[in-house]
């Protein structure tokens, strides 16, 4: 009789731990639904342009599309178990997808009814992030951390995607590399990671190999993602972005551009 009353009592507590388990989500849904961007710009992008692209808010009933809801729930998986919130996407040369990994990683991730997205251009070198979806912003990263510009003055809600924000890169910077590693700039991840209740920041990086900007970066976020291009990234140069980027968590590899 004892162990049959032990065994009561642990089905209470499980089913009592799944009650709250859902309350819980379920309040989170309600923060994420109350929030409305007053001073967020929302420009309309091109949905032409957006498709070839291969942006999911122009192409959402596709394998493509359920191929990201497959990804953007590991990798929220990953981050929900350690309470992270920040996440860098990167790859380990040029051309290999980390920016449209970025983006439709960052829509598919803002559909779930429990978190808000902004993604932020981080190749101050060469930003070209808002060019994938059509739109020409007046300011971005770079204006912030050079001058007194407001936050809310540079973010931009392109078209109709709930929840999803993008922080441009504005002006090409030639001192990117001691900027993106700046105290100013490791204040401003905390502070967007904060902004809004279940928010998660996706910094679209630079190439590991090459330039120093994403290494230098790295040190201020949680986690980060590296796209590789099949039958093209080496398997040397993969472990040596690896082995430079061991001062924060890799979540994993994406693999891109795959013909099988």
């Amino acid at each position: 009789m004892e162990k049959i009353q032990q065994a009561l009592e642990r089905a209470r507590q499980q089913r009592e731990g799944a009650d709250n388990s859902v309350s819980a989500r379920q309040s989170r849904a309600n923060d994420v639904q109350s929030i409305v961007y007053t001073k967020t710009k929302s420009i309309e992008g091109h949905a032409d342009l957006q498709r070839e692209n291969r942006i999911l808010s122009a192409m959402e009933h596709s394998e493509y599309a359920d191929a990201f809801k497959i990804l953007s729930t590991q990798v929220m998986q990953r981050m929900d178990e350690h309470q992270w919130s920040s996440i860098a996407i990167t790859s380990v040369g040029e051309d290999e997808g980390k920016t449209t990994t970025a983006i439709n990683l960052g829509i598919s991730i803002a559909k779930e009814i429990e978190y808000t997205v902004l993604l932020v251009d981080g190749n101050l070198r060469k930003p070209e992030l808002h060019t994938y979806f059509g739109i020409t912003p007046e300011l971005g990263l770079s204006d912030y951390l050079n001058g007194d510009v407001d936050l809310a003055d540079i973010l931009i809600r392109p078209g109709d995607i709930d929840h999803f924000v993008i922080l441009p890169g504005g002006k090409p910077l030639v001192n990117s590399t001691e900027m993106l590693g700046s105290p100013r700039m490791c204040s401003l991840v905390d502070e967007l990671k904060d902004r809004y209740p279940k928010r998660v920041v996706i910094f679209d990086m630079p190439p590991i190999l090459g330039v120093a900007d994403t290494v230098s970066f790295v040190p201020c976020i949680d986690c980060a993602l590296i796209v590789v291009e099949d039958d093209t990234t080496k398997q040397v140069e993969l472990a040596q972005a690896i082995d430079l980027l061991s001062v924060t968590n890799i979540i994993g590899t994406v693999l891109n551009k795959a013909r099988y």
